[in-house]
């Protein structure tokens, strides 16, 4: 995994200091919250609900043990004994006072952490596939290249105050699981017929008030064009993006009025000029970058395939794991792993201290020190032998960490909602948690077979509720807390976005609203491989609207 270098190490110290001065002049009364609001967001911290919040960057989702514990110990010192992860493949503490931010951010500093761009009209944390660099499908590890584009867009000096936040996800392999079709934009790493790496690039994606899915501008840019590129595509952004009105101020609104054939006449346009400037990559260079991502030697493991029969034999708990939360590696002796942080009841994406501590002396023991966050609120082991998969199973199990749920109905992504967040006008977690415990029984999970739920509690769509196969909008309506349904969205390469089904359920209703639901899925599904996300997409939403609400009239 990369590590930083001189700059990095200077500019990361040069920043907390300057944040120290900052927040002990708020402190003291020098400076009003309003003047301090830009700086602290320059830092990661955002004023919650209740308390500060500090956002802390975890690149393309990647860290190792070290960094880990690091996690754990502000967690532990500094918050409430545990951090959230979230959709960006970030972390959150709730918790921490204003006055030990720039301690925090010291000691983040020591192992190579920060929370820069984790806020703010910038390139925010570039996301990437959670199984970069071990995915047997894989065409080629994304993650060189998304630290390319976390070193160009780090301050970027033209960059750093667009017309509102932007987002950039990669992924390497045809399997879309970095969901860059809801991006502003979304890279899609592959191969030309003459075996040459570049991208096909989507822009114009995204969620919130207005879910647009992106477009695709290029079949395939050659990867030595990929700053200059981008740079046209931001930079025409920047020039005609909207400041006058937040709600329009994205990038996919620009490509929604403007129409995509004129917006990509306008960035190649801009790109012409670029493509041979000192943004062009040279070849060394991203192959330089890309030996800080050389996978771990991995020695051969083949006793792992008879050992791995017999304890899914011996163990019916740790067969459905490895059913659910052990995928495919291009080495055939190894697996990935997903660390469930969705508990039956639980709140999904939280980590205790101790939890995250045991997950770090379990990177160092099975997983070659290498830990991932998935955009989908879990942690990832890239590299597992199969030979090590009971003994890794029976170690998360105390810890409960060995849910058997990955992409599965209680497998939900949850935003904060009104628990925290000062926009939400709903509870997400509560209502998380009553779903997750009416569908935990495993056999009732595993007959309904993929179902992704993803519950936002207000329109800004930090749940992905968009993209959900059932999504969940928390909405206030007189007074009172409402939950819109939407059914068949999809974040993956078919990505689509959710019909709203008709009028909201009241908090104490949601649950039973989704049972019915699946039952009616379950009573239309062609066989038991047609998933629900392909049965809806067949007869459409009338079945469900019907079972719902009885009458069209009710459903409006």
């Amino acid at each position: 995994m990369y590590r930083y270098d001189e700059f990095d190490h200077a500019f990361v110290s040069n920043r907390v200091e300057q944040f120290r001065d900052q927040v002990a002049r708020r402190l003291a009364g020098e400076i009003s919250e309003d003047a301090f609001k830009p700086l602290r967001l320059m830092n990661g911290v955002y004023l919650q609900l209740h308390a500060y919040m500090l956002r802390v960057a975890i690149p393309y989702g990647t860290l190792n043990s070290r960094q880990m514990r690091m996690l754990a110990h502000v967690a532990r010192t500094y918050d409430r004994g545990y951090g959230h992860f979230t959709t960006r493949q970030n972390i959150q503490f709730n918790w921490p006072k204003l006055s030990d931010m720039p301690a925090i951010l010291d000691e983040l500093a020591s192992v190579e952490m920060h929370a820069l761009q984790t806020s703010g009209n910038c390139i925010r944390n570039v996301t990437a596939d959670h199984f970069a660099g071990a995915a047997a499908d894989e065409v080629a590890d994304p993650r060189p290249y998304a630290e390319i584009l976390r070193q160009w867009s780090s301050v970027h000096p033209e960059f750093s105050f667009l017309p509102r936040k932007f987002k950039i996800a990669v992924t390497g392999a045809p399997a879309d699981r970095a969901a860059i079709q809801v991006h502003d934009i979304g890279l899609h790493l592959k191969k030309d017929d003459n075996g040459q790496l570049g991208f096909a690039v989507y822009v114009g994606g995204g969620q919130g008030r207005t879910p647009l899915i992106a477009k695709k501008v290029r079949d395939f840019l050659p990867e030595q064009d990929l700053l200059s590129y981008v740079t046209a595509i931001v930079r025409v952004y920047n020039l005609h993006g909207r400041r006058d009105n937040k709600y329009k101020a994205r990038i996919k609104i620009l490509v929604h009025e403007t129409g995509v054939e004129e917006l990509t006449r306008q960035i190649e346009a801009e790109f012409a000029h670029l493509r041979d400037s000192e943004l062009k990559l040279p070849e060394q260079d991203i192959r330089a970058i890309e030996t800080y991502f050389a996978p771990p030697a991995l020695p051969e493991r083949p006793e792992g395939w008879a050992e791995l029969t017999r304890a899914r034999k011996a163990d019916a708990g740790f067969s459905d794991w490895v059913q659910r939360n052990v995928g495919a590696h291009h080495h055939p002796d190894y697996a990935t792993v997903t660390i469930s942080l969705k508990p039956i009841g639980g709140i999904a994406g939280d980590a205790s201290d101790e939890q995250m501590d045991l997950v770090a002396d379990l990177a160092e023991r099975f997983a070659f020190d290498e830990i991932r966050v998935s955009h989908e609120q879990n942690l990832i082991f890239p590299h597992v032998a199969r030979a090590d998969l009971e003994a890794l199973y029976n170690a998360l199990l105390p810890a409960k960490l060995a849910t058997a749920n990955a992409g599965l109905i209680t497998d939900m992504i949850v935003c904060p909602g009104l628990d925290y967040c000062a926009l939400a006008n709903a509870r997400s977690i509560p209502v998380a948690q009553a779903i997750s415990e009416r569908f935990g029984s495993q056999a009732r999970q595993a007959e309904i077979g993929e179902l992704k739920i993803k519950i936002s509690g207000c329109i800004n769509a930090c749940g992905h509720h968009h993209v959900g196969h059932i999504g969940l909008l928390g909405v206030e309506k007189k007074g009172a807390e409402l939950y819109q349904i939407t059914l068949g969205g999809s974040g993956d390469e078919n990505a689509s976005i959710g019909e709203i089904i008709g009028r909201g359920f009241e908090p104490e209703k949601v649950t039973d609203a989704v049972e019915t639901i699946v039952d009616t899925y379950l009573g239309l599904r062609l066989s038991k491989d047609e998933t629900f996300l392909q049965a809806y997409r067949r007869v459409g939403p009338q079945p469900f609207k019907a079972a719902l609400y009885g009458t069209a009239a009710e459903a409006a």
